[in-house]
């Protein structure tokens, strides 16, 4: 790979990182907007008013940074990746403008009124409003995702005499097996990172003794929600996601195993370290059979290992891919059982008692973003040497035009505006959960604490 391609990689790569930090919260969150105005509705209890309130808030500054970060992303395939915006764009281009008009735009418009439209509008209105955020957040993921689902598993296609690529059958491209399946996995972590961070700022209030009714609540909803979307992103999400990529790129799977020989009762390696030049894996603690199960469905299945592919045909960056991929297992894992604990003690109603929990579902808000960016590391760099599975390299859809020294200085100019907005955005959100919550009050029928 030459240094430019890399450069180009690096700086994409970069940029879709960081921007992801904010779409898996708001995305999360517009879930449980609804569902605090559901049940507010339900119960006639204006607590979840309360809730809705402020976590509103929240998601406006969470999606304005995102707003900011994902802008670069758009000009990035035309700087960057020039050769891939000519030839796919008839195809790209499609999920992409209908991600701004009709997801991006609905949800922006919307979020403005329940921002400021309460008092305005009325209580059905915004009610209604957190309904087409929602709607608009998680329309917005779909179209994004059908857009790398085509990269990864690109069916609805035809390829022209020119060499461009054009759709075939819009609603195969659309309704891509692929995307089916990556969608669900990635909008349940996302509700996984947003029950994570409700539950931290509950855990927080109740240590500190504020707001405790809302802490309560928070706590409450954000561990029960937890706990189900984190057994959903394993099963059968996850499972699913597994067998796509076990059928469509098992060279893939191979690497993210470091399994080298095929053979049946394909153990997933709990540690392990890969050597790929001597093609071993060292200090494995294995757990036989594993991997055949989530690949094929039964234990004794056989698994294709890598030197059954040629080496040109492997993941550019094997040891990365495999340490992508455990960490997110493993972490996924662990929010079971931490968020499974947690929930046996809310139903023994100890859980705002034993300080050591919250102080662990605290400080564990950061986990579930790096469980995500792990997710599509291991999804991105798994379809590597590809940027089409198995049509277009990588290599080939690279910008010719921007050399080594631009990409290089703009990557450094994205790293400095991405400081500064890091810490203004910690500063507003700490400023928000520091503020508390905001109540109607009487005049309305609020509830006071």
């Amino acid at each position: 790979m030459s240094d430019l391609v890399f450069w180009h990689r690096l700086q994409f790569g970069f940029t879709a990182a960081y921007h992801y930090l904010f779409p898996q919260l708001t995305m999360g969150l517009a879930l449980f907007i609804v569902l605090f105005k559901l049940l507010a509705r339900r119960t006639r209890d204006e607590r979840y008013q309360d809730a809705a309130r402020f976590w509103i808030r929240i998601f406006g500054v969470n999606f304005a940074v995102g707003v900011v970060t994902g802008i670069p992303m758009e000009f990035q395939f035309g700087t960057n990746w020039a050769q891939f915006s000519s030839r796919t764009g008839e195809i790209i281009g499609q999920t992409l403008a209908m991600e701004g008009m009709f997801a991006f735009f609905l949800e922006s418009t919307f979020l403005g009124v329940l921002l400021w439209g309460e008092k305005r509008f009325g209580r059905q209105i915004h009610d209604l409003a957190a309904l087409a955020l929602f709607v608009g957040s998680w329309l917005s993921g779909y179209f994004i995702i059908a857009t790398n689902a085509f990269m990864q598993h690109p069916v609805g296609h035809r390829i022209a005499l020119d060499g461009t690529y054009q759709i075939a059958s819009f609603l195969s491209f659309l309704l891509n097996p692929w995307a089916l399946a990556q969608y669900a996995h990635n909008m349940i972590a996302s509700v996984v990172t947003a029950s994570f961070v409700v539950t931290a700022v509950g855990a927080f209030y109740t240590l500190r003794g504020a707001h405790r009714e809302q802490a309560t609540l928070y706590l409450k909803t954000g561990v029960v929600v937890g706990l189900v979307a984190s057994l959903l992103v394993a099963f059968p999400t996850g499972d699913w996601q597994a067998k796509l990529v076990a059928k469509h790129q098992p060279v893939t799977l191979a690497a993210m195993e470091g399994r080298w020989s095929s053979g049946p009762w394909a153990e997933i390696n709990l540690i392990g370290q890969p050597d790929v030049l001597n093609r071993r894996l060292d200090n494995p603690l294995p757990v036989p059979g594993v991997l055949s199960f989530l690949a094929h469905g039964s234990f004794d299945s056989n698994v294709r290992g890598l030197d059954e592919f040629p080496a040109e045909q492997w993941p550019t960056n094997i040891e990365l891919l495999y340490y992508s991929f455990h960490i997110m297992v493993g972490l996924g894992t662990i929010f079971i059982a931490l968020l499974g604990l947690a929930a046996f003690l809310l139903w023994r109603r100890r859980l705002a008692r034993t300080r050591w929990m919250l102080w662990l579902l605290t400080l564990a808000f950061p986990f579930p973003y790096i469980a995500n960016t792990a997710g599509w590391m291991t999804a991105e760099m798994g379809r590597q040497p590809w940027l089409i599975y198995g049509l277009l390299r990588t290599r080939d859809g690279a910008s010719h035009l921007v050399h080594d020294g631009q990409t290089v200085f703009t990557s450094l100019g994205f790293a400095g505006i991405y400081v500064v907005l890091g810490f203004l955005f910690v500063f507003l959100i700490m400023h928000e959960v520091a503020h508390g919550p905001v109540f109607a009050g009487p005049a309305t029928g609020g509830h006071k604490e």
